[in-house]
């Protein structure tokens, strides 16, 4: 599902909002997201799932197409884990089929 499909979805469910209305609010959700995890933040959302960031080492890749080493420098990566609801809800649908 996309943002915009999201938003389409959210509009149809509730007519008594605007559109327009309905992407400024998940704009808003979606920029507090990522400005929390910039700031190096956790985000919970109960039943959903947590997100939060990890931090990769510094370290000596390989160029697979030469071979050559490559230094790769540290980071930092967006790291999601579902919640017990999600993943109940997920694997139930899984057991259906």
């Amino acid at each position: 599902m996309t943002k915009s499909e999201l938003v389409q979805k959210l509009a149809e469910a509730n007519p008594h909002l605007y559109q327009r209305d309905v992407e400024v609010i998940v704009t808003a959700i979606f920029d507090e997201i990522a400005a929390a995890l910039a700031r190096g933040d956790r985000v919970e959302l109960r039943g959903f799932g947590a997100f939060s960031v990890k931090r990769r080492d510094a370290r000596i890749g390989r160029n697979p197409r030469t071979g050559d080493s490559v230094s790769v420098a540290e980071k930092h990566i967006p790291f999601f884990k579902t919640g017990k609801q999600l993943r109940d809800r997920l694997n139930q649908s899984a057991r259906q089929a």
